[in-house]
């Protein structure tokens, strides 16, 4: 730990530009967006640290205060410039609405299991019994079960 205070000591700038670019740098390998604020955050941290220094407990606070107003604002503009901000593209449920199913299984009391995209998926459908092999269209996906209609 001592070598961390002592190069701290001698380059805090550095020190933060580094974090923030580790931050940067996973955030551009998984495109999370979770990251990429904390990241900023420790780049104005940096900043800060190199034209008065504050010291680590001052800065480690700094950086925090940053992250979470960040994050709030960014998702406060978001929301403004993209209202219609639809859900995540990659999210496989969604992808499946408006696609068509086949029974693989028997419903019993609404709930069955349904066959689409190379994969079988819990299902539930409203009114009606489809029998096995007969075709459905997924109407909607909500958690890991597909709501179905016939079709």
């Amino acid at each position: 730990m001592d070598w961390f205070l002592t190069l701290y000591a001698a380059q805090p700038f550095w020190l933060w530009l580094a974090v923030g670019l580790v931050l940067l740098g996973i955030e551009s390998m998984f495109s999370t967006e979770w990251l990429l604020w904390p990241a900023v955050a420790a780049g104005i941290t940096a900043v800060i640290s190199a034209i008065a220094p504050t010291g680590f407990v001052v800065e480690l606070g700094l950086f925090a205060l940053f992250t979470v107003v960040l994050t709030l604002v960014s998702k406060r503009f978001i929301k403004k410039v993209n209202p219609d901000d639809t859900p995540d593209i990659n999210d496989v449920r969604l992808r499946l609405v408006g696609q068509k199913a086949r029974v693989v299984e028997t419903f019993v009391n609404g709930r069955g299991r349904v066959f689409v995209s190379g994969a079988e998926w819990p299902a539930e459908i409203d009114d009606a019994t489809p029998l096995i092999g007969e075709s459905v269209v997924v109407e909607s996906a909500a958690g890991p079960r597909l709501k179905v209609r016939l079709g």
